[in-house]
Parts: structure tokens; C-alpha cells; sequence
């Protein structure tokens, strides 16, 4: 079995995800009293908040780059960042390590090619929703990518950081998100991304008419399977 570097803890209420997912995935698929050989580097979500609150990417691509040579060194054959938003820094971490990153949009790019999704909704922080770094990685797969409108998106981004990043789950804001995508769904979407690890905390399959493709899963799965491939 290979070993899985995840730089966690943003939020660490979605890294949980991360875990059990990964765990569950291969003890199922091997069965007995196996688990995966995970390495967690989990970093203090407030330094990289602060960061991201005042545009220094590069301090946080700093921060998230040491996480990641502490996994390679301590044996990772592959990493996942656990968070999406923080893929605006991907390309910097990578050229300072040796072994691969899993990248959240590639591995979502892939379900909704495999599901045959021309438009999508996107869901997530406002850098993932507003800027180009998540997005241009669908459209290059020849998907088409629509955001809510600018009220939306901070209602969205306020939701993540003032909300689920702390553990709350609410019941308005979750009719709200439902709105928000069926709204979209009436632009055209063909399916939606939770592209924050933590929306999956609040919206599951059973809430929307669209199909859902929650990021943080589609990420596990796909670094289950890597591990035992």
C-alpha cells in the first residue's frame, strides 16, 4: 500500500471527512482489519485566514510548502490539500517537492467528465467562485463554469468562514444554498460543485434537484484508490 501526505486542518472539520472517507474506502476494499497509511500535517487555519483576509499568498503557499516537505520526508508518495481554495497555491508547493500533489479540481474535473456535465455550477470561497485558478482547470476539460451572483457569493463565502468552519450547521443557511443552486440550475447548470471541503457539511444529494459533486469525497475516493492501485 502507498502512503497519503494530507495537509489538513482547513477547516479540520472537513480533514475529518478527509480521514474517514479514506479509511472507510479501503477497508471496504480490502476488507479484514485494514486501513490506510495516512502522514497528517494538520496547519493552524487561523494563520492561513489571516493570510488569505489580506491577499499574501505567498506567505500562505510558505506555510502550506513546509506541510508538505514534512510529509515527504516522513515517507508520503503522494499529497492532498485538503481544502480548495488553498489549490491557488498548488503550482508554488509543488516546485518544492518531489512527489505529486492530487489536485481537488483535476479529481473533479474527472466525475464530471465521466458524468458527461457540459455546465456546471461552482460553489465555494469567493477566491474560488471570483478568481481563475479552479476554474480554468474545467474549462480546459471543456466544461463550462457559472458562479451565483456578487450577493451570493458573499453570502456563500460568509457562510463557509462565520459558519461551517466553526462547526455551525444551519438550517436558513441551507435553504438558502438551495436557492442559491436551483437558481442556477435554472442558467443552465447540469449539476453543481461543492467546491469548498466544508459545504458538504450542510448540502448533501437529498436536498437538491441537481447532481452533487462534493468535492471532499470525490478527492478521498480517488486517493483511496491511488493508495491501493
Amino acid at each position: 500500500m502507498k502512503t497519503v501526505g494530507l495537509i489538513g486542518g482547513m477547516s479540520w472539520e472537513s480533514t475529518v471527512t478527509y480521514y474517514q472517507v479514506i479509511n472507510d474506502t479501503v477497508n471496504k476494499r480490502l476488507g479484514g482489519f485494514h486501513s490506510a497509511k495516512i502522514i497528517l500535517c494538520s496547519v493552524d487555519f487561523a494563520e492561513i485566514q489571516e493570510c488569505q483576509a489580506i491577499g499574501d499568498w505567498d506567505k500562505s503557499a510558505d506555510i502550506l510548502a513546509d506541510a508538505a516537505q514534512q510529509l515527504e520526508k516522513a515517507g508520503a508518495d503522494f499529497i492532498l490539500i485538503c481544502t480548495n481554495t488553498m489549490h491557488k497555491v498548488a503550482p508554488q508547493i509543488q516546485q518544492r517537492i518531489n512527489v505529486p500533489i492530487m489536485h481537488i479540481a483535476d479529481s473533479t474535473a474527472d466525475e464530471l467528465v465521466k458524468n458527461n456535465i457540459k455546465k456546471v455550477a461552482l460553489l465555494g470561497t469567493k477566491y474560488t467562485m471570483t478568481q481563475d485558478f479552479y476554474k480554468e482547470r474545467l474549462v480546459a476539460r471543456g466544461i463550462s463554469v457559472i458562479i451565483p451572483d456578487a450577493e451570493s457569493v458573499e453570502f456563500i463565502n460568509h457562510v463557509i468562514y462565520d459558519e461551517l468552519c466553526l462547526g455551525i450547521i444551519s438550517d436558513e443557511s441551507r435553504k438558502q444554498f438551495v436557492h442559491i443552486i436551483e437558481t442556477l440550475k435554472a442558467c443552465g447548470a447540469e449539476g453543481v460543485i461543492l467546491g469548498c471541503t466544508e459545504i458538504g457539511l450542510l448540502i448533501h444529494q437529498a436536498n437538491v434537484s441537481l447532481p452533487v459533486f462534493d468535492t471532499t469525497r470525490i478527492h478521498a475516493l480517488l486517493a483511496a484508490a491511488k493508495l491501493i492501485s
